[in-house]
């Protein structure tokens, strides 16, 4: 399994919204989104599951890959394309419940955890928080280019780099070998989500470069 493309992973957050869900979704699929996992932790296994079936006709539409934030058991249960693990979760276990053909992630937050991945296991890692950001207050310190470098050296799976990415600084962390960016706030707060996400694109297109050498 590789990295959805483009590479920009949209992670929901409900709490978030100024439109309903669904809206921001479409709107975001139709911006040209392809990849979307659903991080609503705090309802109910049964009302996760829900959710994700409720999204799939929408992502489904748009060709796009729609993903779980937390069990891989959900997101069995819920038909989607595969799981993201927070940092203590089980890669091993999620690939022998999802099957060859999921796409399976994790987040990190160090260079020691980015060595330990098994890319014969984990496809992806989101890593962050790249700079402080509103919708997780707390999480930090940020690591920025520099601590966002050290993990890209040290890992063998794609980095994603999550955490207050905005148009203006994608070029800063997709230059230090960044494979692609993770949003969340800015599209959940957004009143107009497709163009958010054309910003968000716009910017990753003209500056994917070639990494720094190791």
């Amino acid at each position: 399994m590789r990295v959805p493309a483009p590479p920009l992973l949209l992670v929901t957050d409900r709490s978030q919204t100024r439109l309903p869900l669904e809206d921001i979704i479409e709107r975001a699929c139709a911006g040209g989104c392809r990849w979307v996992s659903v991080r609503e932790k705090d309802l109910p296994a049964d009302e996760q599951i829900a959710l994700a079936r409720n999204l799939a006709p929408i992502a489904r539409r748009y060709g796009a890959r729609l993903t779980l934030h937390g069990d891989a058991d959900l997101a069995r249960a819920a038909a989607l394309d595969g799981v993201h693990l927070s940092a203590t979760g089980d890669a091993a276990a999620a690939r022998v419940t999802l099957g060859p053909h999921a796409l399976v992630g994790i987040s990190i937050h160090s260079a020691a955890e980015a060595r330990a991945l098994d890319p014969a296991v984990v496809d992806y890692a989101v890593a962050g928080p790249a700079y402080l950001t509103a919708s997780k207050p707390g999480y930090g310190p940020a690591l920025g280019p520099e601590g966002l470098a050290h993990i890209c050296r040290a890992a063998r799976v794609p980095i994603i780099a999550i955490g207050g990415i905005e148009p203006e600084n994608v070029g800063d962390v997709i230059k230090v070998g960044v494979a692609g960016i993770a949003v969340m706030g800015s599209v959940m707060r957004s009143a107009e989500p497709d163009k958010t996400i054309k910003d968000l694109l716009a910017a990753l297109a003209c500056r994917r470069v070639k990494p720094l050498p190791a």
